[in-house]
């Protein structure tokens, strides 16, 4: 498993021995990342400017979090 994906992982309360299948853990991530991309990429040619304010408020909004 990558091991931002290992972090990020004990930050949520998992564990060094995670009871999740480290394969199926490693999917999750990317499934995760992919869809930020895709995101992202669904707003840039909006006729608004792009910026990192603009990326963190998208992605905020798109998994709800505050």
């Amino acid at each position: 498993m990558h091991e931002r994906f290992k972090q990020l992982s004990l930050m949520a309360g998992g564990s060094h021995y995670p009871s999740i299948n480290p394969d199926l853990q490693q999917r999750f991530g990317e499934l995760i990342v992919q869809e930020c991309i895709e995101q992202l990429l669904e707003w840039k040619n909006e006729p608004f400017p792009f910026d990192e304010k603009t990326a963190v408020w998208i992605l905020k909004e798109h998994f709800g979090v505050k």
